[in-house]
């Protein structure tokens, strides 16, 4: 899918909608095989035809998320991208937020020396950077950031364009790492995106603040969003929207807030709720 190089534009193009539903990717739309279901096509084609505006909201990158919904018609998708720092609609970005290079430099420093199996995506809005370069770190970065570019010096490439800093750690993300990352840039919002997954961004952003700026630029009140989400990242777009729906395979924090609990990813959950939803 050809899109422009990623900077701030004009509004997009809107028209009436029904209303907008965003869901996550890992643990949510995506089943054990982490697929999009086949059935997810003809039903999201349904949702288009009744006006629903539909948006996977992830901490992937735009460009990988581009790639998993190609066979959208007519490029007719939105995507909250990189944990909601990135917000696009139909071929044109509608917002990004991005963090202080010094914050950057700061995580970067402290990965690279620090002894712990770690190592970090340098999150830019025309790509991401990596200089950890073994095929353990390569697998688990090329699955989220398909526009990946291996680099010698990542502080060569901190600019004012750096949307976020995404750390996978082979121990666990939450007890082991995010204790160490956290003070190192106080400035920065510390969110647990996974088992093995970190992500650092600007405090002002989140899936749920993507939201907003989505449904905003669409013209459409926020009581008529719905969101689909598992895990800690989810948190916040889960609390913004209109109808907030957690897998059976939830976080207990994202049970927490959820209006209705949908069946687990693996049985295809947000796929049942679609369907209530179309019927």
């Amino acid at each position: 899918m050809n899109i422009p190089t990623p900077a701030p534009t004009s509004a997009p193009r809107r028209g009436t909608y029904t209303g907008l539903i965003a869901t996550d990717m890992d643990g949510t739309l995506l089943d054990g095989n982490h697929q999009i279901p086949d059935d997810f096509w003809p039903l999201l084609d349904r949702l288009h035809a009744q006006g629903w505006a539909f948006a996977p909201a992830s901490g992937r990158q735009l460009y990988t998320l581009l790639d998993q919904f190609d066979r959208v018609a007519g490029n007719q998708i939105s995507v909250i991208a990189e944990n909601g720092t990135v917000v696009y609609h139909e071929g044109e970005i509608v917002s990004t937020t991005t963090l202080a290079p010094k914050d950057a430099h700061a995580v970067i420093e402290t990965i690279e020396n620090t002894d712990l199996d770690w190592g970090v995506v340098l999150c830019r809005a025309d790509g991401a950077f990596v200089s950890r370069t073994d095929n353990e770190f390569l697998k688990e970065g090329i699955k989220y950031y398909h526009r990946l570019e291996r680099v010698e010096d990542l502080h060569e490439h901190v600019n004012d364009q750096v949307i976020k800093l995404a750390v996978f750690s082979f121990p666990d993300a939450e007890t082991v790492a995010a204790p160490l990352l956290r003070g190192v840039a106080p400035d920065l919002s510390l969110v647990i995106s996974g088992a093995h997954w970190i992500d650092l961004m600007a405090p002002e952003a989140n899936k749920g603040v993507g939201l907003r700026l989505l449904a905003q630029a669409l013209d459409i009140p926020m009581e008529r969003t719905i969101a689909f989400g598992d895990f800690l990242n989810d948190l916040e777009l889960l609390q913004a929207a209109g109808t907030a729906v957690a897998m059976e395979n939830a976080h207990p924090k994202i049970k927490e807030v959820a209006t209705r609990i949908a069946p687990p990813n693996t049985e295809h959950g947000v796929l049942t709720v679609l369907e209530e939803l179309l019927n």
